[in-house]
């Protein structure tokens, strides 16, 4: 295992852990080796097993670290307590108007999500827009990722999700003191210019509900103005979430707009929520409307007069949504920095496991 201690990360990861103490530099391999045993030993197949750690292993490296290695220890709690079945893979089925639907089957959402995202893109090519449900399914994993895979294929995706607040009551919504719904997140992927696609990737939530996984599995803090404790106060301990805390919106009223939106479409429109969610995805062929070339350079166009904003106080470069990630996945050079206690955490349950 290829590990070495870091001190003193702030301002080289993209964190929002504050006070997080020491990371360790993890290979990607190894935690990609590590991960599919744990998931191995828990029940999943082992194709399941090696996707699912590809996939947290990738987010670590694009740095978005809610949806990364730590993942696995949320995940294995998940298939333990049998809230999602190990050796599930998903299905395509069809709806009630006979439009084409995924059911993940009670299984980690993952697999459930590419074979949506790959069934997409290729429908929408063939029809020039397609959509379908995704149901019954654990957590999906990183959208962003499934998206940038789309655009580069020239298929623009919206993907919206909810449901289950009576289970996931995770957002005070704005005025609120009290959790009343998901994260609920949404993802729009675009192909790009020159330097790939854009993706907006976010939860309607001020921080995503894995930050706060993170935190408490680093033994770390949340930066200020995200939570609210039992009595609606502000803290920025990730156990006075878990203690009937809230997460406030996104943007204020806008964020709790948005929630409120996809909590209608994943539920009102879907029906009733299995497992954890429900998401509406829509896939377009962009090529029906611009001939990819010229689309490819209009959009380089818009992206470069954004990058050319003189940066405010305090910023370095105006950033196209997407590209950081993509940067930070070829920055990393296949190396990951986790937490102490957590990479500690994940090889302590592999070996309660083996």
């Amino acid at each position: 295992m290829q590990s070495s201690p870091l001190h003193n990360f702030s301002g080289k990861l993209p964190t929002k852990l504050q006070d997080e103490g020491v990371r360790l530099m993890i290979s990607a391999d190894d935690a990609i080796a590590h991960m599919t045993r744990v998931f191995t030993a828990l029940g999943c197949a082992d194709s399941t097993a090696q996707a699912v750690a590809q996939h947290l292993a990738d987010a670590s490296l694009c740095g978005v670290e809610s949806h990364g290695v730590m993942r696995c220890l949320q995940y294995a709690e998940q298939f333990q307590s049998g809230y999602m079945d190990a050796a599930a893979t998903p299905t395509l089925t069809t709806d009630i108007g006979n439009n084409d639907a995924i059911n993940g089957n009670g299984g980690i959402g993952i697999p459930a999500m590419t074979m949506a995202y790959q069934h997409a893109t290729k429908a929408a090519k063939q029809n020039g827009i397609t959509m379908l449900a995704i149901r019954n399914l654990g957590h999906t994993g990183r959208h962003g990722a499934f998206a940038d895979q789309a655009a580069d294929d020239g298929v623009m995706t919206i993907l919206i999700g909810g449901g289950n607040r009576g289970l996931w009551r995770q957002v005070a919504p704005y005025g609120g003191a009290k959790a009343k719904l998901p994260t609920n997140p949404y993802c729009i992927g675009f192909p790009g210019g020159d330097r790939g696609s854009v993706v907006l990737d976010f939860a309607t939530s001020k921080i995503a509900g894995g930050w706060i996984y993170a935190a408490q599995s680093a033994g770390a803090n949340l930066p200020p103005d995200c939570i609210i404790d039992k009595h609606g106060r502000p803290t920025t301990n990730p156990d006075d979430y878990f203690d009937d805390g809230a997460i406030l919106p996104a943007g204020e009223q806008k964020g709790y707009a948005l929630a409120l939106m996809a909590e209608l479409i994943a539920e009102a429109l879907l029906g009733e929520v299995e497992t954890e969610a429900n998401w509406l995805l829509i896939a377009i062929d962009t090529r029906r409307f611009q001939e990819a070339s010229r689309l490819k350079q209009m959009a380089e166009a818009i992206c470069d007069d954004i990058r050319q904003c003189p940066p405010a106080p305090g910023f370095d470069q105006v950033e196209i949504p997407g590209e950081r990630e993509r940067n930070h996945r070829k920055l990393a050079n296949n190396m990951i920095a986790i937490p102490e206690k957590t990479w500690a955490d994940i090889l302590k349950l592999e070996a309660s496991l083996n």
